[in-house]
Parts: structure tokens; C-alpha cells; sequence
């Protein structure tokens, strides 16, 4: 006797929701009371100039278009500040041309990053080594090798502060 796939889905849902795991992480972990967050100007420790914005823009639209927290637009109207510093910046060569050239170049980042509720003052997460990678394109052409590298790191912005908010809430 075989049972219908309706039936099959039902039991699969249901085995699932009864073992508390979830899909999206929803923040259970951080205090309830926590609803609006301030992310404030990051610290770059690189000499790659304006990255800061880049990262923190990344981190202020993650946390605007999450369901969890509300973006509060001072320190003073905050229930936690999200604090971040990007302790550094390299690219290395991940292909090259026949002709011994670079192709393609690997960015790596490595932020320090803390959340952290005002009152009571307390960590909530923190992480002082997050990474992320990005790979771009090199081109013999300087504008379109700008072009690539400014793309490449403002997708790696974008990627790492989804992963860094999805731990966030996930309290990894």
C-alpha cells in the first residue's frame, strides 16, 4: 500500500516543524526588546578609500530589509548598535592569461563586527575575524577593470552582511 504524494508532504512538513529547525532564522536568541538598531560609521584600516560606506550601506539595507529589527536613524533612538571595523583588504590572483597574466583576481575582506544592546550595556554577537570573498575579472582596460573591482567589492559587501545578519539572528 502506497500512500499519495499529499500525504507523504504532510508527514514531511509536520516531521519537520516538530523538530524546532527552521528555515529562516528569526532571532529568537536576542531580547525581544531589542527592536530598533543603529548601525554606525564602520572604521577602515585599509587603504582602499570610501570602502567603509560601502560595507555599512550593505549592513543598513540587510537590517531595513530584514522582518527582525527596525533601522533607527540615531545612537540616541537605539536599542542596539551595530558597530563594525574592516581590519583588512588583500587581492590575490586566482587565474591567469597564457601569456602569465593575471585573468581573474580573489578579494578577501576581514571585518570585526559587534552588536551590542545600550541598556544593559551587553554584547549580543560579535565576531572580531568575519570574512568573505569575491572573485572579479581583470581587464587590460583601466575602466573596465575599475568597473569590475568596484562591482566585485560592493557584491561583497552586500553577501557579507547578509551572512553576518543571518548569524546574527541565528546566534552563531
Amino acid at each position: 500500500m502506497s500512500l499519495p504524494k499529499s500525504a507523504l508532504l504532510l508527514c514531511f512538513f509536520l516531521t519537520i516543524g516538530a523538530c524546532g529547525y527552521r528555515f529562516i532564522p528569526e532571532g529568537d536568541s536576542i531580547d525581544k526588546n531589542i527592536q530598533k538598531v543603529f548601525v554606525d560609521i564602520f572604521t577602515n584600516k585599509t587603504s582602499e578609500a570610501n570602502i567603509e560606506n560601502t560595507f555599512r550601506t550593505a549592513f543598513i539595507d540587510q537590517i531595513s530589509q530584514g522582518r527582525r529589527f527596525k533601522l533607527a536613524s540615531s545612537p540616541g533612538e537605539a536599542d542596539a548598535i551595530l558597530k563594525g571595523s574592516i581590519e583588512g583588504l588583500n587581492a590575490a590572483p586566482l587565474s591567469y592569461q597564457a601569456t602569465n597574466l593575471a585573468a581573474e583576481d580573489r578579494m578577501t575582506i576581514v571585518l570585526s563586527l559587534t552588536l551590542e544592546a545600550q541598556t544593559p550595556k551587553k554584547i549580543l554577537w560579535a565576531n572580531s575575524s568575519f570574512s568573505g570573498s569575491q572573485d572579479y575579472t581583470l581587464s587590460n582596460n583601466p575602466s573596465l577593470a575599475l568597473t569590475n573591482r568596484k562591482n566585485a567589492l560592493t557584491k561583497l559587501a552586500n553577501d557579507t552582511a547578509e551572512r553576518a545578519y543571518r548569524l546574527m539572528l541565528s546566534d552563531f
